[in-house]
């Protein structure tokens, strides 16, 4: 199954005119200070990197990989986490910032108003290879106003609306790094192999959900049976071997690597970190970098990229309301 950029449909309208962001200000503070998120130690090892699937060919070919070990957040970063970076740094997302009509030719100037993409359902079903049926372009939607301009964030539910640019400057700031996506998934696998889905074979060990992903029927219908419309807040489901929560859906979480959908047949057995560009033949000249795990959006009917293995992709300045990351760090915090 192909998965464009969630967000690339709206690239005239949700791109920065410049990429580059207000200056991250140096800051003394210890992480504890900052109150971030508590990090678990991932000791290094070895797995088999991939998967078989023949959905995934952008997973393939299955291959050996070696990491070292290295500290990772518990959970994805969270509201109340990126509120306190952005009060120390003045820091304004992509979605925040305001457009340039120079660099969006042809485009009606009053358009051109900050904003991100939000899921909105459709009121009856809809065919599941046009995306933009239940997208939208949310003048106003950003971090603080997932879903537009009356809205609010809640302290304890991952952040959204931010792209690679923000991710990567949050993680600077606090002194750690985005995962690449070797670690990102010897992480997530949690010391298990050839098992369909990361906590296992079965979609619903026991009769219970663990992960917050869709049900019903997508995407008009939420059935709601694992308890969340949405966004769930850190820490509803139970953690990984490895102590790490929502490793499966919730939301999307980017990784440092650039995308290249032939990478896996090149790429190094110890320590990968991508390759040196990013490709995509399905939009061929856009800057992609990997995201990982699924979202509350995925289901056995549309983006089934929460089994094991799967990739996604994504745009590097485009954010929506079901994408956020987490970080890693190679010294203890």
């Amino acid at each position: 199954m192909k998965t464009k950029s969630i967000l690339y449909s709206f690239i005239c309208l949700s791109v920065l005119a410049s990429c580059t962001s207000k200056p991250i200000q140096n800051s003394h503070q210890s992480p504890q200070e900052k109150n971030l998120t508590k990090m678990v130690w991932i000791k290094g090892g070895e797995f088999a990197m991939g998967t078989s699937d023949p959905s995934f060919a952008d997973a393939q070919p299955i291959h050996r990989v070696k990491v070292n070990g290295f500290w990772m957040d518990e959970h994805e970063v969270t509201n109340a986490e990126f509120e306190r970076f952005v009060k120390a740094t003045g820091y304004q997302t992509v979605a925040e910032r305001t457009l340039d009509p120079k660099d969006f030719p042809g485009v009606d100037p009053k358009a051109l108003v900050p904003g991100s993409a939000v899921f909105t359902p459709p009121d009856h079903a809809v065919p599941l290879d046009q995306p933009l049926a239940w997208w939208t372009y949310v003048a106003g939607a950003n971090w603080q106003h997932p879903f537009g301009p009356e809205s609010q964030n809640k302290a304890n539910e991952p952040v959204v609306h931010v792209s690679y640019t923000d991710a990567e400057a949050y993680a600077k700031w606090a002194g750690k790094r985005l995962p690449t996506e070797a670690e990102w998934e010897y992480a997530a696998r949690a010391g298990q192999t050839g098992q369909k889905y990361y906590w296992g074979n079965e979609l619903k060990p026991g009769g219970k959900w663990v992960a917050n992903i869709f049900q019903g029927e997508f995407p008009q219908k939420n059935s709601l049976e694992d308890g969340f419309k949405g966004i769930a807040p850190v820490k509803s489901f139970p953690p990984n071997a490895f102590g790490l929560y929502d490793m499966d859906g919730n939301v999307w979480e980017w990784c440092s690597d650039f995308y290249r959908p032939d990478y896996y047949a090149q790429s190094p057995s110890v320590n990968p970190k991508g390759p040196a560009d990013s490709y995509d033949p399905d939009e061929p000249g856009t800057v992609k970098r990997v995201q990982r795990g699924g979202s509350f959006l995925c289901s056995d009917q549309y983006c089934i990229r929460y089994r094991a293995g799967s990739r996604g992709k994504g745009e590097i300045n485009s954010g929506s309301n079901n994408l956020g990351f987490r970080c890693v760090s190679d010294k203890a915090p």
